[in-house]
């Protein structure tokens, strides 16, 4: 955001120029979503106190009832913030707790993502008077208190109804629990120049023209051969969810690779879904060898056969997705699993599986996106750490978060559709960075769809609906 300020300006745009731009945004944003009332204004001292100022008269000059309360003296402004303040033209009271008094609505424009200390007591205690009235309470770039590159509050901050912010959301927008206190985020576009990035929100806009529709000639084959990989007779319902998810989700050929011991009870609840027995890593090798994804892990169990079956999917070439066991087994020697793997390889963990295979990651980089990227690279392979704000990453730096996190994937079985997701994507020839951020993304519709009641086994069928709003949008 700096560098695009930056470039921005001295392209010719003045930065009061996007100060006006900023406020004007807010103000058009409160004004889409209430009535006019009395509302409070708090300013800072700096640049999003300026923001405020701008606010504050594009509401007072819509007919609405303003008051501006500022941190610090009018005369100790500087630069656009302090143009900003001239313009508004009206009285400017000092920041408190009762400047709150009688507010029906409430903008805090005191801080924003540039923020690095803890709020000050007079600050936090008027912020807290404003939470604690009926008013509703938006934010200009961020809550107070939250900053910009971080995943939650220094010491306290807010929570909004609203928060308006400019060109590109945040970290602290997309990641929780920071990503809580927001509220609903509106981002606003005020001409600032785009700077190269490789971080993105997880929407369609991302994959969606390459997901591998059929042809009108294509066949069974073409679609794709996925495998997955049954655990032992008493633990085979995870790799059917897998299974049936990647049939759903388009792969033309899924077969469920089983012991012997097990055969029966995936023959007798499959249909579609094909079955075959394996003995021994060599056997489950060679019936893989024409598989152009497998998934590995779901219920597999933490054993020496799992480690030995990996090792052995991973010489056929076939695209491993790699989850649940298949992580947890590899806890002593994560060393041993890179080095099976390559950069269409795609490990799922979810926040205990990823920190047994990357020990310590989250603790150095406690910030979630900044330790997906360090352990793609480290693992050599795409990874996805599964949360309400999952984060998938790249080995090449390419980072996406996911925004439409649903509470009814909350439920046991949810990561092994999610699995089978990406994997029959990557069978049709998606590319796996890309798989995994649909697989994400269109997993997430599918249990907001359903709702209340949801359990796994609903969420293949589920898919479909989302998969159809997808063809009919292309």
């Amino acid at each position: 955001m700096g560098e695009a300020d930056r470039q921005t300006i001295a392209a010719g745009t003045p930065g009061f120029v996007l100060m006006q731009r900023a406020g004007a945004a807010v103000a058009e944003a409160i004004s889409a979503r209430w009535s006019p009332r009395r509302t409070v204004v708090l300013c800072g001292p700096g640049n999003n106190g300026g923001d405020g100022f701008v606010v504050a008269k594009a509401l007072a000059d819509a007919g609405w009832v303003v008051a501006v309360a500022l941190d610090g003296e009018p005369g100790a402004l500087r630069g656009d913030a302090a143009q900003a303040a001239h313009a508004w033209g009206g009285e400017i009271g000092a920041l408190s707790p009762a400047s709150i008094s009688g507010a029906e609505l409430v903008v805090d424009a005191l801080f924003g993502a540039g923020l690095s200390r803890p709020l000050g007591k007079g600050i936090a205690e008027t912020l807290r008077a404003a939470e604690a009235c009926a008013a509703p309470l938006v934010a200009v770039d961020l809550p107070s208190g939250l900053p910009g590159d971080a995943a939650a509050p220094l010491d306290y901050a807010p929570r909004c109804a609203l928060t308006v912010t400019f060109h590109r959301r945040k970290l602290a927008h997309v990641l929780e629990p920071a990503r809580g206190y927001c509220g609903e985020v509106v981002v606003a576009d005020i001409g600032l120049t785009s700077a190269p990035t490789q971080l993105f929100e997880n929407n369609t806009a991302l994959w969606a023209a390459r997901i591998p529709w059929p042809k009108i000639d294509s066949y069974k084959t073409s679609r794709g051969r996925l495998i997955v990989v049954s655990g032992e007779m008493w633990s085979t319902g995870a790799a059917r969810l897998a299974a049936r998810a990647g049939l759903r989700i388009g792969a033309g050929l899924v077969t469920i690779l089983s012991p012997p011991d097990a055969l029966l009870v995936n023959a007798a609840q499959s249909t579609a879904v094909m079955v075959r027995p394996f003995d021994s890593d060599a056997e489950l090798e060679e019936a893989a060898e024409n598989a152009d994804a497998v998934v590995i892990g779901p219920a597999a169990g933490v054993t020496e056969a799992t480690v030995a079956n990996l090792l052995g999917l991973a010489r056929t070439g076939a695209a491993m997705v790699v989850d649940a066991d298949a992580l947890t087994v590899f806890r002593d020697d994560p060393g041993e699993l890179f080095q099976a793997l390559d950069r269409d390889d795609v490990l799922t963990p979810h926040l205990g599986e990823f920190e047994r295979v990357f020990p310590g990651l989250l603790k150095q980089s406690p910030e979630r996106i900044t330790a997906v990227r360090k352990a793609a690279e480290r693992a050599g392979a795409v990874v996805l750490l599964k949360g309400p704000d999952t984060v998938i990453a790249a080995p090449d730096g390419r980072c996406a978060v996911s925004l439409n996190g649903s509470p009814w994937l909350a439920t046991a079985g949810s990561g092994d559709t999610l699995a089978g997701f990406i994997a029959g994507l990557i069978a049709q020839g998606m590319e796996s960075f890309e798989a995994a951020c649909a697989g994400v993304w269109i997993h997430a519709e599918a249990a907001a769809s359903h709702g209340p009641g949801m359990i796994s086994e609903d969420l293949p069928d589920l898919a479909v609906g989302v998969l159809k709003r997808l063809w009919e949008a292309r």
